[in-house]
């Protein structure tokens, strides 16, 4: 069986997600066999795995850094907020239904027999798991009934880093006051703490680092700097949202709607010299873009519901009415059409009016489509000629189907990569263009006629404004975080923390 290492933090946005890549990393180039796990993870971005199951995104992101192939085994329990108090709740890939916070809250720990079952097979394959936690340890109203924190690292015998946050001060207060809230038997786990998010001089620091040893009586095992590495991040903790970005050459907005999910899907674009990508929440923010994206989201009728309601809405009409070019994937695919069904209530019921911009019909169905594809473009006329051909490779994964009218064209041309069924998908008409493939724009092809297209309607060379090869570009991305987390984090200490374990005592 595989030996554990656990990185928890004292709150959420501790850098967690991205410090459990790194090691997965380092622990890959070292020659170990190493994978990923979290055993609940809350998150709208989701991702199809290869047997057409569904998992977290962050796990994704931490199984290509470890070189392995993603698995539901790696986060066995999903939960995708539907509002503010209930989730779906997805278990080892499958849609378990819709739960209420309290609901959960009850139920959870009838899932531990699928957590630990997913844990052993993956421990039993690999030599090294690296599990992340979730939020604190030291939520005391939690902690009970917990799985994902303390509670999984005693499941798995695992030895716990504790991170903390220093760009947002008070780090001291946050990895003593966490130490200082666990019982003594969760305190002996952590046997590591780590200051993260560092700017600076370090000198300045260490005083500090000396102190935080003695207080605790635990070892600081690093202080890593803020590190601007391309790699996704937690949907709801993202600081993409936040940026201040002037508009580039080529402009592209994509709708901030509140429900918002799969806003990896844009990615490739920040790799692509000369072209912005901003996340637009007000009207008032959407300006004049050369193509507004409307992207997935977990409940497509309340989010459109919120753009007619802000004001978003009748300013992407506008837009649209100008000759500006609209893209929809998913759930912003469906709202460009020209009605909404949802007979089986499965987001808000009944049926509602959509943006009319293509000629088709959603009706929502009980059964969710999950499935990974691979394909190319259709041939797309007018203004999306130049995307014709272009290679595509993704996933879908939404609950209604869409029949389109007479004048709307298709837009891909695509395989299911599970049943091995050929079929057609996604509409074009005038300038607006939808489809329902997650990571549409990943190929560097797809990318790169985008980007053509929106040259050709604006009569501007692009030729020197080219992609890149998405997935080269993340194992660099791995390799420099790795690269840099060997620099200010005691490796050796780490592997001795790997190794001893947890002793039956603990």
């Amino acid at each position: 069986m595989a030996k554990a290492i656990m990185v928890q933090g004292t709150m959420s946005n501790a850098g967690k997600s991205l410090l459990a890549a790194g090691l997965c990393r380092i622990f890959k180039q070292d020659g170990y066999r190493v994978a990923p796990f979290k055993s609940q993870n809350m998150a709208l971005n989701s991702f199809i795995t290869e047997d057409g199951l569904e998992m977290g995104r962050a796990q994704v992101m931490q199984a290509e850094a470890a070189g392995i192939r993603p698995s539901v085994l790696m986060n066995p329990i999903l939960l995708k907020p539907t509002n503010d108090v209930g989730s779906q709740v997805i278990v080892n890939g499958e849609v378990l239904g819709t739960m209420s916070a309290r609901d959960y809250f009850k139920y959870k720990k009838t899932l531990v027999p699928d957590v630990m079952k997913a844990y052993n097979a993956l421990a039993a394959e690999n030599d090294i798991i690296v599990i992340e936690g979730a939020g604190s340890p030291a939520e005391i109203n939690l902690k009970d009934e917990d799985i994902v924190n303390m509670g999984m690292a005693k499941m798995a015998k695992a030895p716990v880093l504790l991170v903390g946050d220093i760009d947002r001060g008070g780090v001291f207060a946050q990895l003593i006051g966490t130490v200082e809230l666990l019982e003594d038997d969760e305190k002996a786990m952590v046997k590591g703490l780590i200051i993260n998010k560092f700017r600076g001089d370090k000198t300045i620091l260490d005083p500090g680092v000396v102190m935080l040893e003695e207080r605790s009586g635990i070892p600081v095992v690093g202080v890593a700097p803020y590190l601007d590495i391309q790699v996704e991040d937690e949907d709801s903790l993202t600081e993409r949202f936040d940026r201040k970005q002037e508009a580039g050459v080529i402009d592209i907005a994509v709708v901030r709607t509140p429900r918002i999910s799969n806003f990896t899907d844009f990615n490739p674009f920040e790799s692509i010299p000369g072209v912005s990508l901003r996340y637009v929440k007000h009207p008032r923010d959407l300006h004049s873009p050369d193509m507004i994206i409307l992207p997935g989201t977990k409940n497509t009728m309340g989010d459109l519901i919120w753009m007619r309601e802000s004001g978003m809405e009748a300013a992407v009409l506008k837009e649209a009415s100008r000759g500006k070019l609209i893209f929809g994937v998913c759930g912003g695919y469906q709202m460009l059409g020209e009605t909404l069904s949802d007979p089986h209530g499965v987001e808000n019921g009944g049926s509602m009016k959509g943006m009319g911009l293509l000629p088709m019909e959603t009706v929502f169905a009980e059964k969710k489509t999950r499935t990974r594809v691979q394909g190319h473009f259709g041939q797309l006329s007018g203004v999306f000629a130049p995307l014709s051909g272009a290679e595509i490779e993704g996933y879908e994964i939404h609950m209604g189907e869409s029949i389109l009218k007479e004048n709307a064209g298709t837009a891909t041309k695509i395989t299911d990569s599970v049943s091995g069924k050929k079929k057609e998908e996604g509409a074009f008409a005038g300038n607006v263009c939808g489809t329902y493939i997650h990571g549409v724009f990943d190929k560097e092809a797809s990318a790169e006629a985008i980007i053509r297209v929106i040259g050709e309607k604006k009569g501007i060379d692009v030729e020197n404004m080219t992609g890149v090869d998405f997935a080269a570009f993340k194992e660099q991305q791995y390799d420099i975080l790795a690269a840099e987390l060997r620099k200010h984090l005691d490796m050796k200490k780490i592997y001795e923390i790997l190794e001893n374990g947890i002793t039956e005592e603990e």
